[in-house]
């Protein structure tokens, strides 16, 4: 899961947890339970009965959950097939599994115009 590009596992957000206000980690982020508020972070995972509603400004970003918001990422989005993604994405790639559902726009832009620098605010997203 984790390769040497791909910084450690840093959040998780249980199952059973809730969190509101805005996230902000230079890891990896996993969300099981719920998120109300913006993150922005290296990667993102969703898991299958996670939530976020919010903005997520990211390098990479894994929906197996579901997203109400706008995603900007600097490589790559991946919608599996339990995912659902209501809002704007901004990737230079986007993947969508057979199943996965995504109602908003596409724009695909090359890495460098969406770089991610880790401490960027989620501003104009």
């Amino acid at each position: 899961m984790f390769s040497t590009k791909q910084p450690k596992l840093e959040v998780i957000i249980g199952p059973e947890s809730a969190v509101r206000g805005d996230l902000t980690s230079k890891g990896t982020v996993r969300v099981d339970g719920a998120l109300e508020g913006n993150v922005t972070a290296d990667c993102v995972i969703i898991g299958e009965k996670g939530l976020i509603t919010g903005d997520a400004m990211v390098r990479q970003m894994i929906i197996g959950g579901r997203i109400v918001g706008q995603i900007r990422a600097a490589e790559a989005v991946e919608i599996q097939r339990t995912g659902e993604v209501n809002g704007d994405i901004s990737a230079a790639r986007l993947t969508i599994a057979d199943g996965g559902q995504f109602d908003g726009r596409s724009t695909m832009k090359r890495s460098k115009e969406l770089a991610y620098s880790g401490s960027e605010e989620l501003a104009g997203v």
